[in-house]
């Protein structure tokens, strides 16, 4: 099964009603993702991955287009100081490559955190399993989807 078709069983098993969008042009960063999905940057969400160490494990971080990551909160929530995760380990436990990893469809359930700063829009966009391809749904139903723990993470 292809990543774009994993996400959407997903999202079916979740209950997420999803079209799957493929927009012809890159959307791995936020500022292209929200001009080809006409939204505000803010509305993008953003799928970080990184590495556990010593544990090797791999977390997921979901954040607003716009914010950044908080190294020191992140390794509080994981319990474990992280480093950035090797591209070839992402594609090999999420199933996803960098630029399309959606917050949701992982080969393997990944520990989620995600910022709160998502809940106050109505929709979002993330990816859909590749770099030109997007999916809209609510934030919270999508957080729950993901098994997603809202935490303080960004900066």
């Amino acid at each position: 099964m292809g990543s774009i078709e994993r996400v959407m069983e997903a999202a079916q098993s979740a209950g997420l009603a999803i079209e799957v969008k493929r927009m012809g042009a890159s959307t791995r960063t936020s500022e292209e993702a929200a001009q080809q999905c006409g939204c505000s940057v803010d509305q993008i969400m953003k799928s970080l991955i990184f590495q556990g160490e010593p544990s090797g494990g791999l977390y997921l971080f979901l954040l607003q287009g716009s914010s950044r990551l908080d190294m020191a909160k992140a390794e509080r929530v994981a319990g474990e100081k992280l480093s950035r995760a090797d591209p070839r380990l992402i594609r090999e436990r999420t199933g996803f490559a960098i630029g399309g990893v959606s917050p949701i469809g992982h080969a393997t359930q990944l520990p989620a955190f995600a910022e709160s700063g998502l809940l106050g829009h109505s929709t979002v966009w993330a990816a859909a399993g590749a770099h030109d391809a997007v999916f809209q749904a609510e934030p919270g139903e999508l957080l729950q989807a993901a098994k997603a723990t809202v935490a303080d993470i960004a900066v």
